[in-house]
């Protein structure tokens, strides 16, 4: 019950959006006689790291290409068009998550773009400090809005194919600032119209940027 009570607190107000992405599947190629069937060599995905510059400090997360290849291609699409920039983290549950990526500080919502495939069933769980993405009851209705995980949540890992079993795609975790993530949890929060657990005092995103490889990762600073 009470697992069913935080999913639907959660994403009720995500915005319900309905396109997905399909991914091309995997071959194999021969290169000589048939006892030399080999896989083609998969070069190792270098982990893509960006910052969430917020009003509380940052935190920087190591998003999962490998095994969430639509998930964080979705993400940075958001990223790089600034998107995300002057929203809010306009859902805090302490012992729980923080959401944002979809609202400004007026509560207003950002019209993201088209929904994408769930990528739950990849693997990855539901730890303290991952992020995922947020969705409606719909599984396939994931768009701008993410989550990051306070605890360990396993009630919203992939269970099975069915929609109330599916689901929350994770794909990547906080690697620095967690301080500040924990920091935002604490945060006291109020209801505002329909939306509850809106923090009194707005956590405003500042900025996302992708961190490129010669780039210097700063130590997570709080204001």
């Amino acid at each position: 019950m009470k697992s069913t009570l935080f999913l639907a607190i959660l994403f009720v107000f995500s915005s319900p959006l309905f396109a997905q992405t399909k991914m091309p599947k995997a071959s194999t190629k021969n290169l000589g006689s048939s006892n030399s069937i080999k896989a083609p060599n998969k070069k190792k995905e270098k982990p893509v790291k960006v910052k969430i510059q917020t009003s509380e400090g940052d935190i920087v997360l190591e998003l999962n290409k490998e095994k969430a290849p639509i998930s964080v291609a979705n993400f940075l699409s958001y990223v790089e068009s600034d998107f995300y920039n002057d929203l809010i983290f306009h859902r805090v549950i302490d012992d729980f998550m923080i959401q944002g990526g979809g609202f400004d500080k007026a509560l207003s919502l950002r019209p993201p773009k088209g929904a994408i495939k769930n990528e739950a069933s990849n693997g990855l769980q539901n730890k303290r400090g991952t992020i995922a993405m947020a969705r409606t009851p719909d599984p396939d209705s994931a768009s701008s809005q993410f989550f990051i995980n306070l605890k360990d949540n396993t009630f919203l890992n992939y269970k099975g194919p069915l929609p109330r079993d599916y689901g929350y795609a994770v794909f990547g975790e906080v690697v620095e600032g967690m301080d500040v993530v924990d920091k935002i949890g604490k945060t006291k929060t109020t209801s505002s119209g329909q939306m509850r657990d809106v923090p009194e005092t707005p956590i405003l995103i500042k900025k996302v940027i992708k961190l490129e490889d010669s780039e210097t990762v700063e130590a997570p600073k709080t204001s």
